[in-house]
């Protein structure tokens, strides 16, 4: 074989998030350790995302437990990693060092190799601190820098008035200075790599990276970093598996994938698919597939057993195993047109392979709604709930337009969590006050209004003083100040005589990182502890 390229599996964090709402339990999570142990993965994303608030609240798990009991069945076969938002760690607030350090030094303790950490405005001095404590401490820090995309022009309902006048920039049809070029991204990433990250990943939350793009930015990447580079992508919008595909053949050193089951749809590109196609290219996959076979197997059962959580029910995969089974002719050709495509730089005819492919297998259709709105799929969904609340939903197509202006106005901010979510939000209030007759931005939400204000970090484009001081009562920016946190209480608890509510250093990080969470939860452990000690 020729080149060789390492996977991180996401299947247990990434993979279970994106299509089964972070509902996997540790019973389940217990059945794939034995294998996962002799997969031979770089590295296994098992934490971070949504894993720390989502086994509390709705497993009445604790998230240290599931990182140690994984850390001591792989016992350091593979890399752990896990995700967080730089200052913002899992939560939305930005934390002071003794946080975070005290939050990267028991993750580390606990079995975590290596940190992926991302921003989601790219703005770099708010990972800084993270990168310098991971070295520190030992663990490896991953570089994340977000991909996003310039917004469309002129798709926004037009609204005449003093304010549209003021903020609305260009009139529709106009083009505006393009941000997001390559260049744009090669400069995070050097800057990430002169940081001290060991890894940088390109990461692409939303899956909008084609392959075209993929085919011009990771050789740019590649000559620009001396550092290993990875690939993240979601299949969403329908480019996943594309320019996964892509990223191979130009050199990516490290490429993200989820086990069959967990593959596809909203989650990453499948692995049995990326097999069979570096197969056919001389490249040397470094995990051993008969064992995630077994996984495969396994997680078979375990998402029957996440039928009520399943974004994806009706769009159940074909078992397939790339080392057993032989593929039907027109299929297998389907798989050399998309290699032929790819060498001969002819973007629809690889798409068009890939997704015939996909279609064969029975994954999920491309979501079209976002890959024409060029947003996160869960950003649209999000969207459609907060009009469904509102009784607004007849408002949606203009929401969905006005996302343009509101991420111009608010800095151009890449749509990655949370300002997706804050953006999306936002062009809904808008939608709303313009239906209403009001002015642009007589409603605001406090999320808003704190990105606006500078509380997040610095805009990848600088805001109009005119339009914060609109926003926010003042012109100037103000960041968050980070010595006004205050550390949550940690009160006695007379019913279960006595004890506090969180009884060690890991118990109390919950609770400052998740309060609204971690508080229930504790309690509910204290009370069991005590009724246990009586019986």
């Amino acid at each position: 074989m020729g080149r060789k390229l390492k996977i991180r599996d996401l299947t247990m964090r990434d993979g279970q998030q994106s299509l089964f709402a972070t509902r996997m339990n540790q019973k389940s999570i217990d059945k794939l350790l034995p294998y996962y142990k002799e997969a031979g993965f770089y590295a296994i994303e098992v934490w971070g995302g949504a894993v720390p608030d989502s086994v509390m609240r709705y497993l009445g798990e604790n998230p240290w437990d599931r990182l140690k009991i994984i850390s001591n069945a792989i016992e350091g076969k593979s890399y752990l990693t896990a995700l967080s938002r730089g200052r913002n760690l899992f939560g939305y607030v930005p934390y002071p060092g003794s946080v975070i350090g005290g939050f990267y030094k028991n993750a580390i303790k606990d079995g975590l190799g290596i940190m992926r950490i991302f921003d989601a405005l790219n703005d770099l001095e708010n990972v800084r601190e993270s990168v310098e404590i991971i070295n520190k401490l030992g663990g490896i820090a991953d570089g994340a820098v977000c991909y996003t995309v310039d917004p469309k022009d002129g798709h926004e309902p037009v609204k005449q008035g003093f304010f549209q006048r003021l903020f609305g920039g260009k009139k529709p049809g106009q083009q505006h200075d393009k941000i997001f070029t390559d260049d744009y991204f090669v400069d995070k990433a050097v800057a990430f790599e002169k940081m001290g990250a060991k890894i940088v990943t390109l990461k692409d939350m939303a899956g909008l990276v084609n392959p075209a793009r993929v085919a011009s930015l990771i050789p740019k990447l590649k000559n620009a970093l001396s550092v290993p580079l990875d690939f993240h992508t979601h299949c969403t919008p329908g480019y996943g598996l594309a320019s996964a595909l892509v990223a191979m053949m130009k050199g990516v050193d490290i490429l993200d994938t989820n086990i069959w089951y967990f593959g596809e749809g909203s989650a990453a590109p499948a692995i049995e698919l990326i097999y069979v196609f570096a197969k056919k290219l001389g490249i040397e996959i470094e995990a051993d597939m008969e064992i995630v076979g077994k996984i495969r197997e396994e997680l078979k059962d375990i998402r029957k057993g996440l039928a009520d959580f399943d974004l994806n029910k009706n769009s159940w995969p074909k078992d397939f195993d790339p080392l057993k089974d032989t593929l039907p002719a027109d299929i297998d050709k389907c798989f050399d047109k998309a290699i032929a495509a790819a060498e001969a730089g002819k973007e629809q005819e690889l798409l068009d392979a890939c997704h015939a492919i996909e279609e064969y297998f029975n994954f999920p259709k491309p979501n079209l709604i976002v890959k024409e709105a060029e947003v996160p799929g869960g950003m649209y969904s999000n969207m459609v709930a907060q009009l469904k609340q509102l009784n607004a939903i007849d408002i949606l197509d203009d929401a969905m337009k006005l996302i343009p202006k509101v991420r111009r106005d608010a800095g151009l901010v890449p749509l990655v969590t949370p300002t997706s979510q804050i953006v999306g939000s936002q062009a809904v209030l808008l939608a709303f006050d313009r239906k209403q007759g009001r002015e642009d931005y007589s409603t605001k939400s406090n999320q808003f209004i704190a990105l606006v204000k500078g509380e997040y970090g610095h805009t990848p484009v600088a805001i109009d003083p005119a339009f914060r001081e609109l926003i926010t009562g003042d012109a100037t920016e103000h960041p968050y100040d980070v010595y006004s946190y205050e550390m949550p209480e940690n009160p006695s608890l007379p019913e279960c005589g006595g004890k506090r509510l969180a009884v060690d250093e890991e118990e109390y990080l919950l609770m400052q990182l998740l309060p609204t969470v971690a508080k229930p939860f504790l309690t509910k452990k204290r009370q069991a502890e005590f009724e246990a000690e009586k019986n």
